[in-house]
């Protein structure tokens, strides 16, 4: 059986240099990448974020994903370890909590270019590369935009009432509950769902955990969309202008048309992934990492991944 692991390279620019955080682990006499193994139920986004505050006591979210390593332990057991990239401010360094345990002895803040040379396992350059690629392109510094599909609704032939109000199963409200550690992962700053039952209680426990308030949108609604495409269109439009991360759910009906806003961001590859989410199932999610706003720069999708909720 697969063991499953994730972590993160924290970084922040420092004098305008790319820093990243090393951790020293004294038990093994060994520098590397703060990670660990994912927990049962959890999703591996949120093993990244609770090994990050475990390991160096830095809260973060995550940015882009940075690939996924893949080798054999000794027990010949396969590994995967996922990582993403972190963005640190210098308010969370100061916040840090870090305090030398028997599993980390020390967290240093290093040049992302000297970082090489400290490593011990050659297999760890990985990721560093792809983060300095990616420094490269200056799209290191992304904010999310998510795109969930309600999670599972009372069948249409199950309901004789108005649609609007058809509400979720039993299983969509535990779905909507799961999805919750998962979205904390990222930074998500607004919530915009449609105003239908189905969509509002999937996003609900997200927003009164992280205390978000719920925007509501009739053009998202699958009626919205029916009457409206190139307005439901159109609110995506401008809610991907304004540089604010978001979080929008909607109806599978409406996908289309609110992944096309998206995918109009995206080059070639991107726009043929985003557009394919239109067959999102319940539950499911995509997550576009968008380019920074920036005077006189249009903003762009950087990457493009696509998660599930634990419980199916």
């Amino acid at each position: 059986m697969t063991v499953y692991a994730a972590g993160a390279l924290c970084w922040r620019v420092v004098g305008g240099q790319l820093m990243v955080a090393m951790i020293y682990r004294g038990r093994y006499k060994d520098w590397g990448w703060p990670k660990g193994k994912q927990d049962p139920g959890e999703c591996l986004p949120e093993t990244a974020v609770r090994e990050i505050a475990e390991e160096t006591g830095l809260k973060i979210r995550l940015g882009v994903r940075l690939g996924i390593q893949k080798y054999t332990l000794t027990s010949g057991e396969p590994k995967e370890v996922h990582y993403w990239a972190a963005k640190v401010t210098d308010k969370t360094v100061a916040r840090s909590k870090f305090k030398p345990s028997e599993e980390v002895a020390e967290v240093t803040w290093v040049r992302a270019q000297d970082a090489f040379a400290l490593l011990t396992y050659p297999k760890d350059a990985e990721p560093l590369q792809a983060l300095l690629d990616i420094h490269a392109q200056d799209a290191l510094d992304t904010l999310p935009f998510v795109v969930l599909r309600h999670a599972k609704a009372t069948p249409r032939s199950d309901w004789n009432k108005e649609d609007g109000k058809r509400p979720l199963l039993p299983l969509g409200k535990k779905q909507a509950q799961s999805l919750v550690p998962l979205l904390s992962a990222f930074p998500i700053k607004r919530v915009v769902t449609s105003p239908w039952v189905r969509c509002f209680t999937t996003v609900e426990p997200y927003a009164i955990k992280r205390k978000r308030t719920i925007i509501q949108r009739s053009q998202l609604s699958e009626l919205g969309n029916k009457q409206g495409p190139q307005r439901t269109e159109k609110i995506v439009t401008d809610l991907l202008d304004d540089g604010i991360s978001t979080l929008l759910c909607a109806h599978r009906p409406s996908l289309p048309n609110i992944l096309n806003a998206l995918a109009k961001l995206g080059n070639d590859q991107q726009a043929e992934t985003i557009k394919a989410a239109k067959a999102l199932k319940p539950g499911h999610l995509l997550v576009a990492h968008l380019s920074v706003p920036r005077p006189n720069e249009a903003t762009k999708v950087v990457a493009v991944e696509t998660y599930a909720p634990i419980i199916e």
